[in-house]
């Protein structure tokens, strides 16, 4: 008999979408806690304690200008993230996959996302948004966007009248030298959602500076979150068309060898951080299907509890 939390899920699923599973070891970011890294190498050591000072500002974030590419891709989110919450169709198939932390569980959210300079999406019309994390009711979702113009982290704001990325920061070499870890052997950088204190809904989001073990503020907004959901999500997240030269989704071949991975996934309640777990960040679907991503050979890997997952081919 289903609980009331898989019931729960079921009918977030149905608005918003589905998809997975398999287990394998667990794995951590590599190296030293502690040890000073190279400014001309990958920083290695563990998940940043999400209690870690918090000082300065994210000196390379801009707000975006006009951009064509970038403008598809924008307009791609609002219209899938639209197509689900008014049972529509979308124009390319938009599916997800990950965990969605509940209402009521949760006012700050903190991740460490993979990033693959590697990555390119060929076709201007094919977006990945992957990681990508939102906390329940927040006016910020932090977008890892790899489209056609160029890859981009997005501070998306959910509570303008307009929405979309409010700040945007180039995933170039000076972004992997001051903001990545090696998790892995991969370049991966933290990202924090929280909920200030004090009266009405203002959230600030950060990035982790590796440099000097400090968080550094992305972008801060307040008022009403217009995404009509009332959970969070933390997932990989695909718009994606067929590429008829290979009749599998343009992405499946050009991340063939991409890994993308969100790791050391916690919860913040009543100020105290926890890892995520099933009771209060569910995964999306058990055992999706590479097939519904327009990509068979993709695999879905529930690495932890619900802290941690994986999707690569």
């Amino acid at each position: 008999m289903r609980t009331a939390l898989a019931a729960a899920l079921l009918v977030a699923a149905a608005a918003l979408g589905t998809v997975q599973s398999a287990g394998t070891a667990h794995a951590r970011p590599a190296g030293h806690p502690g040890a000073a890294p190279s400014p001309d190498a990958p920083h290695h050591g563990a998940a940043p304690s999400p209690d870690a000072p918090h000082h300065g500002t994210v000196a390379g974030a801009r707000t975006p200008g006009h951009d064509a590419g970038r403008d598809r891709a924008v307009e791609a989110l609002k219209d899938g993230r639209a197509a689900h919450r008014h049972a529509r169709a979308a124009a390319l198939t938009h599916n997800w996959w990950g965990i969605f932390p509940q209402p009521g569980t949760h006012d700050g959210i903190t991740a460490t996302h993979s990033v693959d300079p590697a990555y390119h999406v060929s076709d201007p019309d094919n977006f990945t948004y992957a990681p990508t994390t939102k906390a329940q009711n927040a006016c910020i979702e932090v977008v890892t966007a790899y489209w056609n113009s160029g890859n981009e982290l997005w501070a998306w704001d959910w509570c303008s009248q307009n929405g979309g990325p409010a700040k945007i920061l180039p995933l170039d070499a000076d972004f992997r030298a001051k903001y990545t870890t090696a998790v892995d052997g991969r370049p991966a950088f933290s990202i924090q959602l929280v909920k200030d204190a004090g009266t009405g809904n203002c959230w600030s989001s950060y990035l982790y500076d590796y440099r000097t073990a400090q968080w550094e503020l992305l972008y801060r907004q307040s008022g009403t979150d217009q995404s009509d959901l009332d959970y969070g999500w933390d997932i990989f997240e695909i718009y994606a068309s067929v590429n008829p030269a290979t009749h599998v989704g343009y992405y499946c071949t050009e991340a063939r060898n991409t890994v993308f991975d969100s790791s050391a996934i916690q919860l913040r309640k009543n100020g105290a951080w926890k890892p995520a777990r099933p009771a209060d960040s569910p995964w999306t679907e058990d055992k999706p299907s590479g097939r519904d991503f327009l990509c068979p050979p993709l695999k879905f890997l529930q690495v932890g509890a619900s802290d941690h997952w994986t999707v690569r081919q």
